[in-house]
């Protein structure tokens, strides 16, 4: 059988060695947990194409293409399914970062990469700390 796996698309947004995360709510998944901002491919679009669509609709950035790097694959299994994860690294942005998500996010913060928040989605952290140490492929959730 053919396996179908879910594409997420996650914005690494860097400054002065911290990290930006949101606190998730109004969500069944991760409800109080920190997050980077993310959203889902969707059929009709490329993973960069993605990853701008999620900061202007998340964060009210306006990104080009250019301001985007791969910077980490993470082949994660959660209970449910399968999921490939594809975090991008935001290189320069323009304008101010708002949260235009309040209903999704109740807070944005920075955090230094070396002390995450003890509620940080544990997939996001997994692959912060790979990003951290130059690791460009994890995998997460398979058993061995």
């Amino acid at each position: 059988m053919r396996h179908r796996t879910v594409v997420g698309v996650l914005l690494v947004i860097e400054s002065d060695s911290e990290v930006l995360l949101g606190r998730r709510t109004g969500s069944t998944f991760g409800e109080g947990w920190w997050h980077l901002p993310a959203g889902h491919l969707e059929s009709d679009e490329s993973a960069i194409a993605c990853a701008r669509r999620e900061a202007k609709e998340e964060l009210g950035m306006n990104l080009t293409d250019a301001d985007l790097g791969l910077v980490h694959v993470l082949h994660h299994r959660d209970p449910d399914e399968a999921r490939l994860h594809l975090f991008f690294r935001v290189s320069k942005w323009r304008g101010t970062i708002i949260n235009a998500e309040p209903h999704r996010c109740s807070e944005l913060r920075w955090f230094p990469l070396s002390r995450l928040p003890e509620q940080t989605i544990p997939y996001t952290a997994q692959a912060l700390h790979a990003i951290g140490r130059g690791e460009s492929f994890g995998v997460g959730g398979w058993q061995a």
